[in-house]
């Protein structure tokens, strides 16, 4: 388990299904993600985590106040087959409130502190404003635009322990 100031970061559990629909259905979560995935793509997926040896961690988001679930986050081999891959996606009722940047502030320290990663790779559609403005205040640049699923993407990096992560306040 990961602990932030509000919300625990535990390993997902098979058990964790009926949230996941919720989240992978939602059409304002799935947006910029492609679209709402299809129940059976869903449970396929899901059990298929549990079964790889391929690197992956996806954690479940909850407040620490009442156990709610609130999103995910996961850390995965980006597209590139290198680098590492941080995701999120949060429940619209969680939106505004500051839960991805806490969350995701976390598990970049875990990535630099912890896991001695070179470097995190975060991509998202150009579209998507208020993901490119978060990735940014927390220190990524923007490395690279690509055309992936049918959409402009926004590949941001950032490196390291580097003046700007510790600027940010990444590392304690």
């Amino acid at each position: 388990m990961i602990a932030t100031d509000r919300c625990e970061l535990n390993d997902l559990k098979t058990s964790d299904i009926d949230h996941i629909l919720r989240l992978e259905t939602n059409p304002e979560v799935r947006q910029f993600l492609g679209r709402s995935k299809d129940v059976q793509t869903i449970h396929s997926e899901f059990h298929q985590y549990f079964k790889t040896g391929i690197f992956s961690q996806r954690w479940t988001i909850r407040s620490k106040e009442d156990d709610p679930f609130i999103g995910t986050i996961t850390l995965d081999t980006h597209h590139n087959g290198i680098d590492t891959e941080v995701s999120y996606q949060i429940l619209p009722e969680w939106w505004g409130l500051g839960y991805a940047t806490e969350t995701l502030r976390t598990v970049m320290g875990y990535c630099l502190e912890e896991l001695k990663l070179p470097r995190i790779i975060a991509e998202t559609q150009v579209a998507n404003l208020k993901s490119c403005r978060l990735l940014e205040r927390l220190g990524f640049c923007l490395e690279s635009r690509i055309e992936r699923f049918g959409e402009e993407q926004a590949i941001y990096a950032i490196d390291g322990i580097s003046k700007t992560t510790k600027r940010k306040g990444l590392l304690r």
